[in-house]
């Protein structure tokens, strides 16, 4: 199967705290980043498929009957009989969600380079991963290199979400890392927190400049509830963020790259691409979880319309 996007990384079964602060009530469902971003892309009518490696246990099988249901291909993820599947707890309290991470040791982790699909990769139209991709573990990092490689080689598009998280790995290695990922990505998908830790910089512009300076051709420089910052090369556009009624920012941000990419195979322009990608991320913090709430194309759609008049 020729894949319009390939993602690559760590899937996490999430328990997400309901009734507010200090409740014991949690829904239990899926997370991890790039697994999200390739559901996203699937709902929107993408052939996606995803790459990575699960434990032999319930979470394992669980992921692979989610995917199956959402049309995201499982071809290339591997069973580790010697691991488990991760998992990450989401609570919430006035300043917003927290998460706590199970993860070390997990069969994501233990990826390594010679797992990775090459061939599968390089009949893709777009390749993607992210900063949790690389941060993992070190023959999870290698194996993510070897894939952009791949990518690069048959010229395939790369995305990139840094998504920097620091209880991974020190701020001197991520900058590092994520500075030679972005070299090698034609799409970047930075979160505005993230890149103002990386480059010590606080000016959404100036930001934007300097991941463009590092290589990819598109910037969609996240800003939460200020929209996204579109940046090209001598173009920049501001897109404002879709009315919405919060009560879950989880995995907005994968929503948002996932529908974007997806629209970006379909041959869509940047801009337009962007519009529609603010109004699903908006759409999916009205729900519960990372995956449940990603909307569909008609619902996006049917939104974008209804705004429209």
């Amino acid at each position: 199967m020729n894949f319009d996007i390939l993602a690559m990384g760590e899937p996490m079964v999430e328990f997400n705290q309901t009734g507010g602060p200090g409740s014991r009530d949690y829904l239990q469902g899926f997370g991890g980043d790039s697994s999200n971003f390739a559901i996203a892309a699937a709902r929107q009518g993408a052939t996606a498929g995803y790459v990575t490696a699960l434990g032999a246990d319930i979470y394992g099988r669980m992921f692979r009957e989610l995917w199956k249901a959402e049309g995201v291909d499982a071809t290339h993820v591997r069973e580790d009989a010697d691991a488990f599947t991760a998992v990450y707890v989401v609570t919430h309290d006035a300043s917003g969600h927290h998460f706590s991470f199970f993860r070390q040791g997990s069969a994501s982790s233990r990826y390594k380079p010679a797992d990775v699909p090459v061939d599968a990769i390089s009949k893709a139209k777009l390749f993607h991963l992210s900063g949790i991709s690389l941060a993992i573990s070190a023959s999870a990092c290698d194996a993510g290199f070897v894939a952009m490689e791949a990518a690069r080689k048959a010229g395939v598009s790369v995305s990139f979400d840094t998504n920097l998280r620091l209880k991974l790995w020190p701020i001197t290695r991520a900058r590092a890392v994520i500075a030679e990922a972005m070299a090698l990505c034609d799409v970047c998908l930075p979160s505005y927190d993230d890149v103002a830790v990386l480059f010590g910089e606080r000016d959404e512009d100036r930001l934007a400049d300097m991941v463009l300076a590092r290589g990819p051709k598109i910037v969609a420089l996240k800003l939460g509830a200020k929209g996204t910052l579109l940046a090209l090369p001598g173009r920049r556009v501001r897109i404002p963020p879709y009315p919405c009624k919060p009560v879950d920012a989880t995995g907005a941000g994968d929503t948002f790259g996932g529908t974007f990419c997806a629209r970006l195979v379909a041959g869509d322009s940047p801009e337009d691409a962007a519009r529609y990608a603010a109004v699903a991320a908006a759409l999916s913090t009205e729900g519960y979880g990372a995956v449940a709430p990603i909307p569909r194309a008609e619902r996006v759609r049917a939104a974008m319309k209804a705004a429209a008049a």
